[in-house]
């Protein structure tokens, strides 16, 4: 059943918590792991979905899916997977004689990109200008995608056996990164329960036309200049550290802010706080960072620079 939308913006946490119950049925997890999605595709970026085998990073991407009530497809990443199975190409129609456009899976609200780092890198490099642009080109046509367009995907940790590390120019085409862990022992009880039992279905709990007001309704959350200020320092201090190769860009910068409003509607405001920037730093920054070697040797985390980032960047106003 769709959840009403309503025009004003306090009205929309309700809404969004419709999808947060939908996935809830399917996937057994924190709520911040649907929240975080939802802030990305208000924030019209894309998520970066990092576990181990086996802790339903699947399950929860088909099943936000299924609640927006958008249209849906799945690419298995694999070594000998090309571009053209992921944009399309022409093929000639014997009928007429012509060269048809048989279109790509990525040609779709959601595209589940499902174990992205198990493809080299110039497969994956198909999804750059679809991220980036909304767009694709084929044979020298530029072909639009229909809004809204999110791509989900997800990737084992590199250390698996048969996985490429994605470069850093795809990195930063995603607006977030989520990592899957472990269930909490309660939540794996219940995984336990659920297994052997008829699939629950999830239900759209928004229409297609209701996702596309909220982006505009997202982009219209106000943000008072020292908060862009705040954004701004929390980027600078990671490419001020002395661990870090590279640092966090200038679209970093955007992408943090841009968060940072899609959770202010979330949370049915329409402006934004430092506690959003504070909240969304570590998994919008962390893995657009390029540690130094030695850093690595040593066992420092990215997310460990951001924190540190947001504890000794002050807040003022």
């Amino acid at each position: 059943m769709e959840a009403r939308l309503s025009g004003e913006v306090s009205g929309v946490p309700s809404a969004l918590a419709a999808i947060a119950r939908e996935v809830g049925k399917v996937f057994v997890g924190p709520p911040e792991t649907v929240e975080l999605l939802l802030v990305a595709m208000l924030a019209r970026g894309h998520v970066l979905v990092e576990g181990v085998p086996g802790v339903a990073k699947t399950t929860l991407v088909k099943a936000f899916a299924a609640a927006l009530g958008s249209s849906f497809r799945r690419i298995q990443f694999t070594p000998d997977l090309l571009p053209q199975d992921i944009t399309g190409t022409h093929v000639l129609d014997l009928k007429t004689n012509e060269f048809q456009l048989r279109k790509g899976p990525v040609f779709a609200h959601v595209v589940l990109a499902d174990e992205i780092n198990r493809a080299p890198a110039k497969t994956q490099s198909a999804l750059l200008e679809a991220m980036q642009e909304g767009q694709v080109t084929i044979d020298g046509e530029t072909h639009a995608l229909p809004p809204p367009f999110l791509v989900l995907a997800t990737q084992n940790p590199i250390e698996h056996e048969g996985t490429y590390p994605l470069p850093e120019a795809q990195l930063d085409r995603f607006l977030c990164r989520l990592v899957v862990g472990y269930p909490a022992e309660a939540e794996e009880r219940r995984v336990l329960e659920m297994h052997g039992r008829a699939p629950v279905p999830v239900h759209q709990a928004l229409a297609p036309a209701d996702v596309v007001r909220l982006l505009g309704q997202a982009a219209d959350v106000h943000a008072e200049p020292e908060v862009m200020d705040y954004i701004l320092e929390l980027v600078r201090y990671t490419r001020r550290h002395g661990r870090v190769a590279l640092g966090a860009s200038p679209r970093a910068a955007l992408a943090l802010l841009w968060a940072s409003k899609a959770r202010a509607l979330c949370r049915g405001r329409s402006f934004v706080l430092p506690d959003d920037a504070k909240a969304l730093a570590v998994a919008v920054l962390a893995h657009r960072l390029l540690l130094a070697p030695e850093a690595e040797m040593e066992g420092l985390d990215a997310r460990a620079v951001v924190a540190e980032a947001i504890d000794r960047v002050p807040w003022v106003r």
